[in-house]
């Protein structure tokens, strides 16, 4: 059981009432998230209240009928999974730094600079967010956060996200080894063998991470890979 001291409340609303139970929000947060925790590391104590810090406890009966179940640890973890579960000051720094970099990750894969066709560098666009004053939202992901982050930052940067249809000619021995590599990048559309015994993929892919796999795909064949633009959306 964790230490209550360091407890916090976690709740559910079900039903117009609310279900509370005193956590470990660390270890709760592993739990919630998929990790290989037990329930017990992650509360204090498996009793369910209807007010933790009162000491209300939930009716059995009740907490049975609207959760299916007895099993108050079973009914924790779904409490925890499905509920509100408060993050410590250092859990939040953390939670905020890890959703700036994935909103930089995105928009260095997904835009370009228009006036280049290149991506900007992520070490520029963190700069950019910074300049901006965008304030990221812990409890948003990052996806939801992207519109928001790019309208901030584009008087400063210019910016624009393309998805890119690249036709791409390999040469037939390296096709075995370069086939991963496209897979990774992007969505195959088609595969042709050439009459020079080469083989032309289309490719369908984030503009911002051509130049990865031009120099991913050279590393491999020797640099004889010819890579044009198809089309652009």
């Amino acid at each position: 059981m964790a230490d209550l001291n360091k407890a916090a409340v976690a709740k559910l609303r079900k039903d117009g009432r609310s279900y509370e139970i005193f956590v470990n929000s660390e270890s709760a947060w592993r739990l919630r998230n998929g990790e290989n925790v037990s329930v017990y590391d992650a509360v204090v104590t498996d009793e369910i209240f209807y007010d933790a810090k009162k000491g209300e406890r939930a009716s059995e009966r009740e907490l049975k009928n609207l959760f299916g179940t007895d099993d108050k640890a079973e009914i924790c973890k779904i409490i925890i999974r499905d509920g509100h579960v408060p993050m410590t000051a250092d859990m939040i720094r953390g939670e905020l730094e890890n959703k700036r970099k994935q909103i930089v990750n995105i928009i260095h894969r997904n835009a370009v600079n228009p006036k280049t066709g290149k991506p900007h560098p992520p070490a520029r666009i963190e700069s950019a967010i910074s300049e901006s004053g965008f304030k990221v939202d812990a409890n948003k992901s990052a996806e939801e956060q992207i519109n928001a982050a790019v309208e901030s930052i584009r008087s400063i940067l210019p910016i624009k996200f393309e998805v890119r249809e690249l036709g791409v000619k390999i040469l037939a021995q390296y096709s075995g080894r370069v086939f991963p590599v496209l897979k990774k990048y992007g969505k195959l559309l088609k595969e042709e063998w050439l009459n020079d015994g080469s083989l032309f993929v289309n490719l369908e892919m984030p503009a911002g991470l051509q130049e990865e796999l031009e120099v991913d795909l050279n590393k491999i064949a020797k640099g004889t890979i010819e890579i044009n633009v198809v089309r652009v959306r």
